[in-house]
């Protein structure tokens, strides 16, 4: 099955006064690199999750925020240790009457000493991870949908694509017949204007000829280039995510696609083979959007 690499999930849930939300983004990378972001209380999960999503992601840029918005009933907040604060704040403006220091800012500056502030550390319940790993299970399903609808989308393309290359290799196949006997031609007439027919060694000709033409001869890249656009298309249709095997199989149609320009000696085949590589570059470029 074909999916983006792009991708967007949310969840949330509401529970004793406490929401749960778990954002996931994704945008197009080689490789899987995740940030996520989860709070204190659950650090010893981060593994745990971590791993998941390694296993359901695979690939992309990917961002994932676990957040906790707790309500005024549940909020523990933090102290303010009011004697260290006024002692601190004192030694501060003699300081700075002693200078003749700008003294606006103290009580700011006093707040980001140590210990003025102490936090309460939130207090979770094993309630609570499970309704956060259910709502990150939600999140992951919501993303996991996402990437599949945008994949159908690059699906289709892709298809469109290959059918537009295989319709310029339907018409190359019925020029491709016409072209050695005009080589032929061309070759019999250059020597007959230059040389002369009489001093043509038509033995010598024939052999000439068979050897130019079989170096001309793209039957084979005829024949791996219709294999390999069928696999493509046969790989489009498997379950797991292909994205890296279709980039190989694209490289393949690349190369037989440029060597039968190389051959094609003929101004109306060459003109095919360049739709061929203009409709490849387009599956190039989607190709990079495919997990």
């Amino acid at each position: 099955m074909i999916k983006s690499m792009t991708g967007y999930g949310l969840a949330s849930a509401d529970h004793e006064n406490v929401k749960f939300a778990v954002e996931i983004k994704s945008l197009n990378s080689k490789f899987l690199e995740l940030n996520l972001k989860l709070p204190k209380a659950f650090s010893d999960k981060e593994l745990l999750l971590r791993n998941i999503c390694s296993k359901e992601l695979e690939r992309g840029k990917v961002s994932v925020s676990i957040n906790l918005e707790k309500g005024e009933e549940a909020l523990k907040g933090a102290t303010i240790n009011a004697a260290l604060l006024s002692k601190y704040y004192r030694q501060l403006e003699d300081i700075n009457v002693n200078l003749g220091a700008n003294s606006n800012n103290l009580l700011q500056a006093v707040l980001n000493f140590p210990d003025v502030i102490s936090y309460v550390e939130d207090e979770v319940s094993e309630n609570d991870w499970n309704i956060l790993f259910e709502t990150f299970n939600k999140a992951l399903a919501n993303f996991n949908q996402f990437r599949e609808m945008e994949g159908a989308v690059l699906k289709a393309d892709l298809e469109l694509r290959i059918k537009n290359i295989l319709d310029f290799f339907s018409q190359i196949e019925v020029l491709e017949p016409l072209r050695i006997p005009q080589i032929k031609n061309r070759l019999n007439q250059f020597l007959e204007e230059n040389v002369g027919k009489v001093n043509v060694d038509q033995n010598r000709l024939e052999q000439e000829l068979i050897y130019y033409i079989d170096k001309l001869d793209i039957t084979e890249e005829k024949i791996r280039l219709k294999s390999h656009c069928d696999y493509f298309l046969e790989t489009l249709k498997g379950k797991d995510a292909n994205g890296k095997k279709l980039g190989f199989i694209s490289q393949e149609i690349g190369r037989e696609i440029n060597t039968m320009g190389a051959k094609a000696n003929d101004a109306q085949i060459q003109q095919l083979v360049v739709g061929m590589k203009e409709e490849l570059e387009k599956i190039k470029e989607q190709l990079l959007n495919v997990l």
